[in-house]
Parts: C-alpha cells; structure tokens; sequence
C-alpha cells in the first residue's frame, strides 16, 4: 500500500489547544487529515500526548507498522533544546515515521504563510510566540514561556484583562466600560465581583478567562474606549516582538513575509489590524504582512516535502496543497 502512494510525510501540527495531523505524498496529494486534543506535554503530560497523537496518526494511516518516510511535528512546548530532545525521543519511539524532525510551532506557522522559507512569523493564539529566518539561515525566537520570558498577549492575557477593567470599573478603581456586564454575563453572573468570587472559590477556572477575547474585541469595535485601550495594547506589543525579530536578524532592508497566526488573527476588528500593520512596516517598508488563512498544518508538510525532495516546492504544489487541507477542515 505504501509503495503505491509512493514516499509519505506525516505532518503535525500541535498548539496548545488543538492538534493538527496530515499525512501527505510525496507529490504533494494528500492523503487524510484530521484534527483532535492538545498533545502538548505541558498541558496534558507527556505519556498521554504521545497516546493522543499515535491515535491521530493511526486515524490518517500512518503507525509503526505502516510508518511515514518523514515525520515533521511543529508543536507549541518545544521552546527549548532539552524540550525538543525530549519530544524527539518519545515521538521517535512510537515508531510513526522513519526520521522525525521536532520544531517549535512558530517555525511551521512561517512555513505556512511565507511564500519562501524565511521570514518572520507572529503567533497569538492562547499566549504570544514569535520567530524570524533570515535569507542566510540566520534563526530567532524569542522563549514564549509566559510571564516569566516578558511576555504578555493572547486570548488570556486580553481576557484577564477585561475582567480586571470590569471589576475596577465597578469598583471605582477605573473608567466606566460595557465589560462590567459583558465579562460576567458570559459566565452567567450579574456582577464583576461575583465572578472574581467564583474564580477564588474555583467554580469558574482561570484558564477560561481567554474565553473572553472575543469580547473585548467586539467591545472595542463597538466603540468601548477601555477595552480598544486593551487591543490597542495588544497591537502595539505585537509590533514590538514583529520589530525585534526584523531588527535582530537585520530584515529592515528588506521585504520580509510577515505572517499572522492564531486564533486572535481572526478577529474581524479593522483598527486592531491596521495598527499591527502600520507599526511593522514603519521599521520594514517592503514587508508583505500575511494574515495566515491556511492550517498551520501545511507549514509542517511543506517543511517534510523539503526534506524528504532534498529541495524546494513549487508555489502551485504549496497553493493546491493549502486548499485541499482548508476544504477538509471546513468539512469537518
């Protein structure tokens, strides 16, 4: 069976709250493709990450008995050499493919987006993360762990806070805004200070706070001056990590893909966006930003068809490739 589809890739790509997986030819077919739970060994450990993704592997046709020639997994959590060690190895033994490439997700994200194999690459999903690639190979990335790498952005620090603009509204401690009401009714209470109680007492789990994202952003396209002040923070510090990569690996000069991934992306907030845009190409001109439309996924795929030809892609074997995964995913 495998020698009829010839050469296979199986590609992965693994955030903090989804996992992508596709296995795909070496022509470029695809061949199956699917999406299920974090395998992320930060959030669910190490031993079930690896369950989740043999089941996912094995639902697209790839297993130790029939293994991919390559595997490439772009997985949030391989921020640091010995995470990337670790995950190599416990992958490896399952036995899914016969060389397997480990990479952070920032790197497959830029893939996707990048018509060539450098560039630079936001993500704002859950948290924040970013990477850049010079033409010569040169690579950046910052930590993206959190509080303690400096970072702030994502759906759950923009959730946070608007549950603290809400509780300081009401309280006196900051200006009047619509998420007084908006914050607590998502979770199904009349006040901001009956949620903070449901959050001490854990009947609502601070991990859900992302959840309200979306909220304040439609609070700000609504005109809310105190959650735009939230967006408008979020903007700009997406533009700073954009201008450190640009700058560290010296891009100002030229006409870097910028690509915009995750599920903050997809807000459909015009200001929030031409903020973004206006503070990248102040400090690179020629920069082309990329709102990410394709699974992430495919950056993973694209990255095995590299290795596994010993070369480059076409733009129309990447195009078509993108609109088979998208059309699957919309099925879905």
């Amino acid at each position: 069976m495998v020698g009829k589809r010839g050469r296979l890739v199986l590609a992965v790509d693994g955030g903090n709250s989804k996992t992508d997986v596709a296995l795909v030819a070496e022509g470029g077919r695809l061949l199956g493709a699917i999406r299920g739970p974090t395998i992320s060994h930060q959030a669910v450990g190490l031993e079930e990450g690896m369950a989740r993704l043999e089941r996912l592997a094995g639902e697209v046709g790839a297993s130790r008995e029939v293994p991919a020639d390559v595997g490439v997994l772009a997985l949030a959590g391989a921020d640091y050499p010995s995470d990337v060690r670790l995950l190599h190895r416990a992958i490896a033994r399952l036995g899914l493919a016969r060389d397997v490439t480990v990479v952070n997700d920032t790197i497959g994200a830029l893939r996707s987006g990048s018509r060539r194999p450098w560039g630079v690459a936001l993500i704002c999903g859950q948290g924040v993360n970013g990477a850049a690639i010079a033409p010569d190979g040169r690579t950046f990335r910052f930590d993206g762990v959190g509080d303690i790498s400096g970072d702030w952005g994502g759906g759950t620090s923009v959730g946070q806070a608007g549950q603290a603009a809400a509780v300081r509204a009401r309280d006196g401690r900051g200006p009047r805004t619509t998420l007084e009401w908006l914050v607590p009714r998502h979770f199904g209470y009349a006040s901001p200070g009956a949620l903070v109680r449901a959050l001490y007492t854990g009947r609502v789990a601070e991990e859900r706070l992302g959840e309200l994202s979306p909220i304040v952003f439609e609070a700000a396209v609504a005109g809310d001056e105190v959650a735009r002040g939230i967006v408008d923070r979020l903007a700009d510090e997406l533009v700073a990590m954009a201008t450190a990569l640009i700058r560290r690996l010296r891009l100002t000069r030229l006409d870097p893909d910028v690509v915009l991934a995750g599920s903050v992306f997809r807000a459909e907030d015009p200001a929030f966006h031409s903020r973004v845009r206006d503070g990248v190409l102040a400090v690179a001109p020629a920069a082309r930003i990329v709102r990410l439309e394709a699974p992430p996924v495919l950056g993973s795929a694209l990255l095995g068809l590299e290795q596994l030809r010993g070369g480059p892609v076409s733009e129309a074997l990447g195009a078509k490739l993108s609109a088979d995964l998208r059309k699957i995913r919309a099925a879905g």
